[in-house]
């Protein structure tokens, strides 16, 4: 298991506050990138991303938009365990997106861990036909692709 998606899983459960008040591990999560000092209101998963890899050595995007992973690191024809996936959200051209960890798939859907994924960091299923793409760090050996994973 990468290092990056261990401690995305020891993250399992920080969720956003009700308003009126603020996560401050949230906030800590939005640090290195271009919304520090943002509270837990503003969107998170690719903050979550940043910080994640952040904690093992790994430069991110720095930046909160969920489609600036979309040409960070390697792209991979396939995904693997604790590669990035970017997802399009609205519709393919929008500049709107989501990212996760890639977990697993079906033949439907792919199961990400994230930051605000229905408000926490949780696994969560979306659709296969949403992924944009699939990135691994630079300067880490390229993984074994899953078994049986999509294109």
């Amino acid at each position: 298991m990468p290092s990056w998606l261990a401690v995305a899983q020891s993250e399992l459960g920080v969720q956003a506050h009700p308003h009126g008040s603020s996560n401050p591990r949230i906030t800590a999560y939005h640090a290195g990138t271009n919304i520090a000092g943002y509270d837990d209101k503003a969107s998170w998963c690719s903050s979550f991303i940043h910080w994640c890899f952040g904690q093992c050595g790994v430069t991110g995007t720095g930046s909160a938009l969920a489609r600036s992973w979309l040409d960070w690191g390697h792209a991979l024809e396939r995904p693997a365990a604790g590669c990035v996936v970017v997802l399009w959200r609205e519709s393919p051209e929008s500049w709107k997106g989501h990212v996760g960890y890639y977990l697993r798939h079906d033949e439907q859907d792919v199961v990400l861990l994230g930051g605000n994924q229905l408000g926490a960091v949780r696994e969560h299923r979306y659709p296969l036909n949403t992924v944009l793409a699939y990135r691994w760090p630079h300067g880490h050996p390229l993984p074994d692709p899953a078994p049986n994973a999509p294109v």
